[in-house]
């Protein structure tokens, strides 16, 4: 039987490439580079792989959606347009038929992808239920269209010169978009075979495949065959269907729990309704939740489950191969072989890949369900029992742009003994390297960190007085007439502190209420949040608590800030939204133009659909000021039973007739850290507007329930006294301090605009609203730039932008200027800042004695209250501190 053929065959066979029988197809094993180098090349630059062979199926109609929740493993409802996800096709017995691809490109178009040798056998599968969902369509593309992969570090940058017009998906796993070549449509998702962090697929109509593969390797991709593909696969322990998936060595079926990614696969969502094999999936699925907390067992549905192994020994794995503890027969191996990776110097943020290679034996096994990490097992290699160890991985791929080999067979001895001096001495050497660091960043470095804030020597002062150390326990007595009643005695003083505050807050915030005992940002956004489902279950004491439904906000690669995050403060509040399985957030759309500007066009018919309990405004990568007043409209039109709230922890010290004034404008709460812009000790605020006759002013109760006992019992007394100090600075010099904070960014930001560098934000509002500026320093560089500047005494933090996959890929520079704005710099001296930072940017320079000496021209902190004001006092604090 002739061997089928994809669209590119002609220009494999022009690249030399060996070509072999896969599924029925004539497919690369491997170009003339070999399986090594292309494995490397693709871990370090970027691979492309021809994948037309396998199945793409058309999945439309109006029994689209309830047809695919029937004979997929994954809840289809849960995808929007522009997004994807991976499935089985299951069987009754719980065992896969297949495993597959659904992506959702269009809103009425669902392509499911699978593999090339079950294709026909899936497709026949598929169609012998269209007697239960008569009004589906189910077409198979696969000759009509071509599949190419793109994967590793460079797979951005090239498929971005590649493609002619549309955008690519945003940084996010299984997202997809639409975007054109010579004119047609190509279907581009974020998916891929490889464990690469940054990696596409892309489905294209055959006319146009070869000019687009032609092109991606003239843009520098490696062209890469079915060997490299399966090591690559292996290390990062993705099944292959007929190893990890289908049947084992006995013939017996393998179960779809068995394959770890099955908890990503398989959906019991209420929506979904009945399946194949749903029964036996729900069985198996109590054993794997079982196994996944160690229990004992046995585990009757789940006998045994593939495992990452990592061979000891001297020796290749291979499938097929038994495993042994001790005389027990344990399992099989499914995958192995000897795979290839790139040795690495440094760690952390500085670890780089090295010129040099090696090779390891590693695979996957089908093992005993009680088998835990890190045992030792024996593998029978031709007759020779070899020792291996059981692993969690063998790739980790959460810091882009690289996916990094883990490494098990190097001995991890526990860290010897720290042989400490004598006391006397340990304490000299501590208090020297304090004195130095402090030396460092206060009078050396020019620090541009925007959510960093040195006090003021009163406020440090005051911070380590009496009360420090001591607990003022309180809270409101209704008995009392809401009186705040004490747990403590000697705490008058402390009394007169917090009320003091409130009042300098309650004043700069335009407010009427203030909560001060939170000691973080995070901790007040905490407090709201658990504040929010206590207020919300206010008529229902007896029930389990509902969550918040719905909750809209910033997401955290658009700038948002981590508290406010699924991730961060908001995971124990928010709900998991019944359809997407996914917590009940949804994010802010961004403009096109500007991904650090809100899409507020776009919001009425977010708002309309989700109706969110909670909104929550404000960012940590904040160039322009939140659109409160336009939200707050929206709001009242659409009569949402919605709390609007402010995050201002990055913007505090700027609030008011120069930046935005979030109560004026319409926000419900506000929450803050007061030592970023503002002038305080490290601390958290929240406040509101409501007064005892305001319907929600039962809300403001429990913020400060849960403020105390909720959050805090010692509420770090001396930072308090501090902030009250750093309070009355704020309100005596905010008018100036604010208006130079603002006149000084933009100034900043013109300056390296106008020296070539890449400044993001509105050029024509002098690119920021905030004491933030933001530079683009090229994808993946950001770390690397913001650790030379530090060798140059500049401190600056590098962050992720909007386009890019996270921190570790991060190509942008955040940079504030509000603590160097306190020490005196004005507009001309942050020019000359900017100066420096061109010169070590992009020139490559030396700029270490000119910074520190440019630094040493502003030790004098402006903006509060000095030795001038209260010379007498000073000395007498500094008498009290030194004893």
């Amino acid at each position: 039987m002739e061997l089928e053929k994809t669209v590119l065959y002609d220009d494999h066979v022009a690249l030399g490439a060996q070509m072999v029988d896969f599924g029925g197809w004539s497919m690369p094993v491997q170009y003339k580079t070999g399986i090594v180098v292309e494995h490397l090349s693709t871990r370090k630059q970027a691979g492309a792989f021809d994948v037309s062979h396998m199945g793409r199926l058309w999945v439309s109609g109006d029994q689209a959606l309830p047809f695919l929740q029937h004979v997929l493993s994954n809840n289809a409802a849960a995808l929007e347009p522009g997004e994807s996800q991976y499935t089985m096709i299951p069987e009754e017995s719980g065992g896969a038929l297949d495993d597959a691809y659904l992506y959702r490109f269009t809103e009425d178009e669902y392509v499911l992808v699978v593999n090339a040798s079950n294709r026909i056998r899936d497709l026949a599968h598929l169609v012998s239920f269209r007697s239960r969902f008569p009004n589906v369509s189910i077409e198979d593309r696969t000759h009509r269209t071509a599949m190419i992969s793109v994967q590793g570090p460079h797979a951005k940058t090239i498929l971005e010169h590649a493609l002619e017009s549309g955008t690519l998906p945003e940084p996010i796993k299984n997202r997809t978009s639409l975007m054109t070549f010579h004119g047609k449509t190509v279907r581009v998702a974020r998916t891929g075979y490889t464990g690469e962090p940054i990696g596409f697929e892309l489905i294209v109509d055959n006319d146009i495949a070869s000019a687009l593969w032609t092109t991606i390797l003239r843009l520098g991709a490696c062209p890469i065959g079915l060997g490299a593909r399966d090591t690559l696969r292996l290390e990062a322990s993705l099944p292959l269907y007929g190893h990890e998936l289908g049947t084992d060595p006995e013939g017996s079926v393998i179960p779809i729990f068995a394959c770890p990614l099955a908890k990503f696969a398989v959906s019991f969502s209420p929506l979904k309704g009945d399946f194949v094999g749903k029964a036996a999936l729900q069985h198996q699925f109590e054993d794997f939740k079982a196994i996944v907390h160690q229990k004992s067992g046995p585990f009757a549905h789940l006998p045994r489950v593939i495992r990452p192994v990592a061979l000891i020994d001297k020796g290749v794995l291979r499938a097929g191969c038994r495993t042994y503890q001790g005389d027990a027969a344990v399992g099989w191996v499914t995958s192995g072989t000897m795979v290839p990776f790139w040795k690495t110097e440094g760690s952390g943020l500085q670890m780089r890949f090295t010129g040099e290679k090696d090779m390891r034996s590693i695979g996957l096994a089908l093992l005993d369900s009680r088998i835990r990490d890190g045992e030792r097992i024996a593998v029978d290699i031709r007759g020779k029992r070899v020792e291996a160890i059981v692993v969690p991985y063998h790739l980790r791929s959460e810091a882009p742009p690289y996916a990094r080999p883990i490494l098990w067979d190097a001995v991890h001895n526990d860290p010897p003994p720290c042989a400490f001096d004598a006391a006397i001495q340990a304490a000299r050497g501590l208090l020297q390297r304090a004195i130095d660091n402090t030396l460092w960043r206060q009078q050396r470095c020019i620090n541009l960190i925007p959510s960093e804030q040195t006090p003021s020597a009163v406020v440090r002062m005051m911070s380590i007085l009496d009360p420090s150390g001591r607990y003022a326990e309180h809270k409101k007595v209704k008995a009392f007439g809401d009186t705040e009643v004490f747990y403590y005695q000697g705490v008058d003083f402390i009394s007169e502190v917090e009320a003091a505050l409130q009042c300098e807050l309650r004043n700069y915030l335009g407010c009427a209420q203030v909560e001060t005992r939170p000691v973080s940002g995070q901790m007040a956004n905490t407090t709201v949040f658990s504040a929010m489902v206590d207020w919300i279950n206010q008529a229902d004491r007896k029930s389990e608590q509902r969550r918040l439904r719905s909750v809209m906000n910033n997401h955290i690669i658009k700038g948002g800030h981590l508290s406010a995050q699924p991730m961060g403060a908001l995971r124990d509040f928010v709900a998991r939204d019944p359809k997407s399985e996914r917590p009940a957030v949804v994010n802010f759309p961004v403009r096109h133009d500007d991904p650090f500007r809100m899409d507020t066009d776009a919001l009425v018919p977010l708002f309309e659909r989700f109706r969110p309990e909670l909104v929550i405004l404000g960012k940590s990568m904040v160039l322009y000021r939140e659109p409160v007043a336009e939200i707050r409209r929206i709001i009242d039109a659409l009569n949402l039973d919605c709390v609007l709230m402010y995050d201002a922890a990055h913007v505090l010290g700027l609030l008011g007739p120069h930046f935005q004034d979030p109560f004026r404008e319409g926000v419900d709460v506000l929450t803050g850290s007061t030592h970023k812009t503002y002038f305080g000790t490290q601390r958290g605020i929240v406040a509101a507007d409501w007064k005892l006759e305001h319907p929600r002013y039962a809300l403001w109760e429990a913020i400060e329930r849960r403020a105390f006992p909720g959050a805090v019992s010692n509420h770090h007394l001396g930072t308090l006294l501090g902030l009250l100090m750093a309070a009355i600075e704020m309100n005596a010099f905010r008018e100036d301090y604010q208006r130079q904070v603002i006149a000084n960014a933009k100034a900043f930001a013109r300056a390296l605009n106008e020296l070539g560098l890449v400044v993001r934000g509105d050029p024509a509002i002098g690119f920021t609203e905030t004491h933030q500026v933001v530079v683009s320093v090229g994808f993946g560089r950001g770390a690397e730039v913001a650790r030379r500047l530090e060798e140059n005494h500049i401190i600056v933090n590098y962050q992720a932008g909007p386009e890019e996959e996270g921190f570790s890929a991060s190509g942008h520079l955040r940079m504030g200027v509000a603590e160097m704005t306190r020490f005196g710099m004005k507009e001309p001296d942050f020019e000359e800042v900017a100066e420096m930072l061109h010169e070590v940017i992009v020139m490559n320079r030396n700029v270490r004695e000119r910074a520190s000496e440019y630094r040493g021209r502003f030790l004098d902190m402006q903006y509060c209250f000095g030795p001038k004001e209260f010379q007498d006092l000073f000395d007498r604090l500094h008498q009290l501190i030194g004893r």
